[in-house]
């Protein structure tokens, strides 16, 4: 494995690298940082590993471990800062709204547009570091101590655990069909440490009505999904919540930092930590020459269904809330809204004038 002075020594000596690492891990702060340790164990090398290793990476750091977000805050501050296009590091409180008094329901009532609608959060146990960092027996723990905290689940959200390790063809076959399986195929985040130990101590877990579940130990600890066909953000927003609410009163403690909110092992997915999105048709509206432009008006992002980089089928796209830092979770939710309304208006109006 490649040392830190190797590492170092690929990312300075090149002249066409143009990650956020590369523009923000400056001599300086490199001469700072790389004695450093965490509590955890974990080192610079681990956050720029896989950045240096992969020259064409956007942002090209992770963080080692929750520590490392105050150990290494030199370089991944401005990295946050950039990323996110915020001044300051001053993320509110976590605040999900009172789902009692939400002035939202269903977005497309007729059903004519909306395919589908998703709301997922990233969460990290604050007693482990990530991935990087963590032995095989560690993350079997963390498997068991979650797995502890779903029996905690009851009505709709009730289900069962799958465990990777062992998994029958059967149920392989079935959750690849039911777009739940993730996979070890994504060249960045193997060489940040992401599949250590494939597939020990990672699984999936799903309610019986399979519009909820959680991925343990995929990228980050935890990825809470929950999701249905059309388009009622209030039944899939409400769902998500009494989960998180569940799981944290099951005594589970989830990783912050003040000014950061809730801490992932990509600094692009931290804060609300959360990505609302539909799927949705909006051929005449996508068709438009200023499209990315009315998307980023309303702070939302327009990728193709099979996630970013994926073109669009059939003129469905997958829009979503573009900001996570600077706003609480349901403000989060309540930009991705407001965008997907206004799309959803202009669609009607352009498709009236052919």
């Amino acid at each position: 494995m490649a040392s830190l002075e190797e590492l170092w020594g690929k990312l300075s000596g090149s002249s066409d690298c143009k990650s956020l690492l590369k523009k923000h891990l400056t001599k300086e702060r490199y001469e700072a940082l790389k004695d450093k340790k965490t509590k955890f164990g974990g080192t610079l090398a681990e956050c720029i590993r896989s950045g240096c290793l992969n020259l064409d990476s956007g942002v090209g750091i992770y963080a080692c471990d929750p520590e490392g977000y105050t150990v290494f805050a030199d370089v991944l501050d401005a990295v946050i800062k950039d990323y996110h296009k915020v001044e300051k590091l001053d993320h509110p409180e976590p605040d999900m709204g009172d789902l009692d008094k939400l002035d939202f329901g269903d977005l497309d009532p007729s059903g004519d547009y909306i395919v589908s609608t998703r709301v997922r959060v990233g969460r990290s146990h604050d007693s482990y570091g990530f991935p990087p960092v963590l032995t095989k027996q560690e993350r079997l723990k963390m498997e068991e101590d979650t797995k502890a905290a779903f029996e905690k689940f009851s009505g709709e959200l009730a289900g069962k655990y799958f465990p990777l390790e062992g998994m029958s063809k059967e149920d392989q076959k079935q959750m690849t069909e039911d777009h739940f399986l993730f996979k070890d195929d994504d060249r960045f985040l193997r060489d940040a440490g992401g599949y250590n130990d494939w597939c020990s101590g990672r699984g999936i877990f799903f309610n019986t009505a399979k519009n909820f579940l959680v991925w343990v130990n995929e990228e980050d600890h935890l990825r809470l999904i929950s999701m249905q066909k059309g388009g009622d953000l209030a039944a899939v927003y409400k769902r998500l919540v009494m989960a998180i609410k569940t799981m944290t009163a099951s005594g589970l403690s989830f990783a912050k930092r003040q000014g950061l909110g809730y801490l992932t092992f990509c600094p692009s997915n931290l804060g609300t930590a959360l990505r609302a999105s539909v799927h949705m048709k909006v051929p005449n509206l996508a068709a438009q020459p200023d499209f990315k432009e009315f998307c980023d008006k309303y702070h939302i992002q327009a990728r193709g269904i099979h996630g970013e980089h994926t073109e669009s089928v059939g003129g469905v796209y997958d829009l979503s809330n573009k900001r996570r830092l600077g706003l609480t979770e349901y403000e989060a939710v309540q930009e991705m809204r407001r965008g997907v309304e206004a799309c959803l208006a202009r669609e009607k109006e352009l498709a009236a004038k052919k």
